[in-house]
């Protein structure tokens, strides 16, 4: 089985889905997709790869690479329907209603006086929202009339396209934290709760992860809300949950590109290994071109293995020399990344 893994930076994730796939011995090219020409009519070239990884940051670049893979008969993942979905709130919010999945209460809103009338018909207070943007930005709760009309009249004159659609949600009055699960095909394989005493609780934003129980119900919540966005086939997914005083768990959003750096070790769950595992398992010809590799049952205890000393084809993949299994997530555990600005997103040493 050949995998390539398409980025526009390699970042801390990027670089343990790479540990995996060489410690699971699966060739694997890492293609920046920044360096791309595609001919859109000669496939060739690429029609190597039983199976294309989406890891990139800009939501444009991904979605124009994953479509040219699909038409060319590449299994991309995620697919380009899941990182519609997911990439835009309101797609996401329209499928969690149209499949009955409990959500925010939602209003969308074309013009700058219909913006208000829909804040007013939410009721205060209200979350406004980008509805494209991930890592907590530009959201805006709004307590009263006055700051209404200041951020939606800031939102017009910026003029921007992603400022073109008012997005509004009630603001749900959770406690100081939300859930964060992490969902492999349509099975949640673990989550974190992130705490804040603010109310954006992204860990980008300073929220502290611990461990989440992952009960009955965050499971089949998870489950239908990751076969709603993903089809049957299910998808590589982070959804996160609001727990609402009196009425349980609500989807909040759904991320199609998931961060797991600050969730590995508070979970304990070696998160891109069993993507990775996913991935082969799920492959058309898996049971053909992927006998001898296979994984072993899963272990959240870090391997005493060493990667392989092959590196992709492509050669900017892998300029350092090879690193112990575990080193990464160990690393993680110890926390040296504590030079990484998490809101830059950005090593900084």
């Amino acid at each position: 089985m050949r995998i390539a893994l398409l980025h526009s930076r390699v970042r801390v994730e990027e670089r343990l889905l790479l540990d995996e796939l060489a410690s699971l011995a699966i060739d694997h090219e890492l293609i920046d997709v920044r360096e791309l020409v595609f001919d859109i009519h000669d496939p060739s070239t690429w029609t190597r790869f039983d199976a294309v990884i989406d890891r990139c940051i800009g939501q444009s670049q991904a979605l124009a690479a994953v479509r040219v893979f699909e038409r060319f008969g590449v299994r991309t993942v995620n697919p380009a329907r899941v990182i519609e979905a997911c990439g835009d709130k309101l797609t996401t919010s329209l499928l969690m209603a149209q499949h009955n999945i409990p959500t925010p209460r939602t209003c969308v809103a074309l013009d700058e006086a219909s913006a208000l009338a829909a804040v007013e018909h939410v009721g205060y207070p209200a979350v406004l929202k980008p509805t494209t943007g991930s890592w907590g930005r530009l959201l805006a709760r709004v307590n009263d009339r006055d700051a209404a009309e200041a951020v939606i009249e800031h939102k017009s004159t910026l003029g921007s396209v992603q400022h073109s659609v008012f997005y509004v949600q009630e603001y749900v009055q959770k406690p100081d934290r939300d859930l964060r699960v992490f969902v492999v095909g349509d099975r949640a394989i673990c989550g974190i709760v992130r705490h804040s005493p603010h109310w954006i609780t992204n860990t980008a934003r300073g929220g502290v992860a611990s461990v989440l129980e992952i009960t009955p119900d965050i499971r089949d919540l998870c489950a239908r809300a990751a076969r709603a966005v993903a089809g049957p086939d299910g998808a590589l997914l982070a959804i996160d949950l609001l727990e609402a005083p009196g009425r349980g768990l609500l989807v909040s959003e759904i991320n199609h590109t998931m961060e797991f750096r600050n969730s590995i070790a508070p979970t304990g769950v070696n998160i891109p290994r069993r993507m990775i595992e996913w991935i082969v398992e799920s492959s058309p010809n898996a049971a053909r071109a992927h006998s001898t590799a296979r994984a072993a049952p899963f272990d959240a205890s870090p391997s005493d293995g060493t990667l392989s000393t092959a590196t992709p084809s492509n050669a900017a993949a892998s300029s350092s020399p090879p690193r112990p299994r575990a080193s990464l997530i160990e690393e993680l555990k110890l926390g040296p990344w504590a030079a990484f600005d998490a809101h830059s997103r950005t090593e900084v040493a």
